[in-house]
């Protein structure tokens, strides 16, 4: 038996957990998601003449397509796997955040900081740093964020006691790795060096804020939800270990590979080339041992959407790095770099991959979270195929247009001629972008749908017997 003196929450872990900000965090990263998609939509039409609103600076695509990335890392990943975070951790520590108010006070403050630097962008403020964007006066008001952030959530990690979970490794190493990680790209260029060093610290930072940001909290919430979805242990705990000291190991080394073919040291740039294809090794350890845990209860990735979500991304995430390992190459830079294929690559890490986990993520909790089942099965069928077949036509077509466009620059032909060669490609583009668009309006009619079915259901549970 329990001792009386138990904290009551262990017997009702979910009461930990505070669905409401769980929840303003979801719809959030939905709202920059569909911002982000739009000024997508609006490059692409740009690209191929179609654009329709021609000669308004600040909708000039050169500033919408800062906005568009910044909203999808920012906005869209962050929200949702901050969203993520608040309903996984406090299940595996038993313990709530360090403070709830703290956590309000983190999604308000966010949200100023992602539309502040939105606003700063279209008024011309953006720093000459990829991913790196934010006005200089967001900066250290982004920096303080993440600081909260790790404190909120290290403090139950830190308290629990027992085993640590895998998922809690990757958690705890995100939160430390981003705050330091946000800090080097967005001062030490700015303020400290210059030159091939800046460069040099500026490629840390574009690589290390996907890698050790965005994919510990993506692996650690999948080390959570599928074994739960499916009902069995990860497959290998062995192999998980494997992939947490790889990620750790090899990932901080490898940004210089986004400068391949510049004055920075040449050790520097082999040290990356390795780095990088050591990492494709470490990440086909992680997709093995999830794949592992497939084995008997295959068919779930039929009948259990959420899992389908998950599993989709972890192949576009297999198929990512063996393009990746292929793309760091000094060969194969020769051929497509500054191409699309850059482009296509971006665009399947980042939607096909991990904004895959936060669909199924949302797909799994809005229903517990409202106690209604989804209101349409058939509009989540058509939101995961749009999105599905639209990145991945999306992906191709870009990596593909990629390849041409290096041979017609090899060839010394007049850019003129790539540019036209790229038309077909760049339509195709657009067409593919409308159809993961169009899966997200499916998304947002079947949450406000399911949302007024458990208005009703309150309702109707509120009545007298």
């Amino acid at each position: 038996m329990m001792d009386a003196t138990a904290r009551p929450e262990i017997d009702r872990p979910e009461e930990l957990v505070e669905t409401r900000l769980v929840t303003w965090f979801f719809l959030a990263a939905l709202g920059y998601l569909f911002v982000s998609m739009l000024g997508g939509i609006l490059v692409a039409l740009q690209l191929v003449h179609w654009n329709p609103l021609q000669g308004l600076e600040l909708l000039s695509p050169g500033r919408w397509r800062m906005i568009h990335t910044n909203a999808v890392a920012y906005g869209f990943i962050a929200n949702g796997l901050l969203g993520a975070c608040h309903w996984v951790v406090p299940r595996l520590t038993l313990k709530p955040v360090f403070s709830k108010a703290l956590s309000y006070l983190i999604f308000a403050a966010w949200q100023i900081v992602v539309l502040s630097t939105a606003g700063g962008i279209l008024l011309g403020e953006a720093q000459a740093l990829e991913w790196g964007e934010t006005p200089v006066w967001i900066d250290p008001v982004a920096q303080l964020g993440l600081l909260l952030v790790a404190i909120n959530f290290l403090t139950p990690i830190i308290k629990s006691k027992g085993p640590m979970y895998v998922t809690l490794w990757y958690f705890t190493a995100a939160f430390v790795w981003t705050f330091l990680t946000y800090a080097m790209g967005n001062f030490i260029p700015e303020y400290f060096v210059s030159g091939t060093s800046a460069g040099a610290i500026g490629g840390l930072f574009i690589h290390d804020l996907v890698g050790l940001f965005v994919t510990p909290l993506g692996w650690g919430s999948m080390y959570f939800f599928v074994p739960i979805l499916l009902r069995k242990p990860i497959w290998s705990h062995g192999l998980s270990l494997v992939g947490f000291w790889g990620l750790a190991f090899f990932y901080p080394l490898q940004g210089i590979h986004h400068f391949l073919y510049t004055p920075i040291p040449m050790f520097l740039q082999y040290g990356a080339v390795v780095s990088t294809i050591a990492v494709e090794m470490v990440v086909l350890t992680v997709v093995v041992n999830f794949f592992g845990t497939l084995k008997g209860v295959g068919r779930e990735v039929i009948t259990n959407l959420p899992i389908r979500w998950f599993y989709l991304g972890m192949i576009f995430y297999a198929l990512t790095c063996f393009q990746c390992a292929l793309q760091v190459t000094l060969t194969f830079q020769a051929l497509i770099h500054f191409s699309d294929w850059v482009v296509g690559h971006a665009h399947l890490v980042m939607f096909g991959v991990f904004s895959m986990w936060i669909m199924g993520i949302m797909t799994y909790l809005f229903p517990r979270i409202w106690g209604v089942p989804w209101h349409s099965r058939r509009l989540s069928e058509w939101h995961f195929w749009f999105s599905g077949v639209g990145i991945f036509v999306m992906a191709c077509d870009l990596i593909m247009a990629g390849v041409f466009q290096g041979f017609w620059w090899g060839a010394l032909l007049p850019w003129e001629e790539s540019v036209e060669g790229s038309m077909p490609f760049w339509m195709l583009r657009v067409f593919a972008g409308l159809g993961m668009f169009a899966g997200q309006i499916f998304f947002a009619m079947n949450l406000y749908l399911t949302w007024k079915d458990s208005q009703a259901a309150k309702a109707k549970a509120a009545l007298p017997a």
